[in-house]
């Protein structure tokens, strides 16, 4: 059930149909819009802050889908990437990778997870562990 909390009040029960109609509106702008807004970004970054600009923008795109991907998949990661008692996946401001650097610190991850945290470390030396807590903070726009 979804709950909302607001402080100094007991949580309030919510209608668990809002969440399935947010997503389908969520799906819909992403598609019909989605497209649009990244061509408009990455011209925006390009003429404002030239290539650096274009990969700050990439950078966050990408760890935003790494947290979606962690939501999403946290059942199947929970199961096939972790041992019982490890940290658990699903932390909307979380990524996958920091999650398999919390459970490889802790001696969480299964053999599966050992080798996908290997992969990773092939592509960018100790990814999982420098992926923990680690959080893009906006700059200053300009516009």
């Amino acid at each position: 059930m979804v709950y909302k909390e607001i402080e100094g009040e007991k949580p309030k029960r919510k209608n668990p149909l809002i969440g399935l109609l947010l997503l389908l509106i969520s799906i819909v702008l992403l598609f019909t819009t989605g497209l649009f807004g990244f061509v408009f970004g990455l011209l925006h970054q390009l003429f404002t802050k030239g290539l650096g600009g274009i990969g700050e923008y990439a950078l966050k795109i990408a760890i935003s889908i790494d947290q979606l991907g962690n939501v999403m998949m946290q059942h199947l990661f929970n199961l096939i990437w972790i041992k019982k008692g490890g940290y658990k996946f699903g932390n909307r401001d979380e990524t996958i990778s920091s999650v398999l650097g919390k459970n490889k610190q802790l001696e969480m991850l299964t053999s599966f997870g050992k080798a996908i945290d290997y992969i990773l470390d092939f592509i960018d030396p100790n990814h999982s562990l420098n992926s923990i807590d680690y959080f893009i903070e906006p700059l200053e726009e300009t516009l």
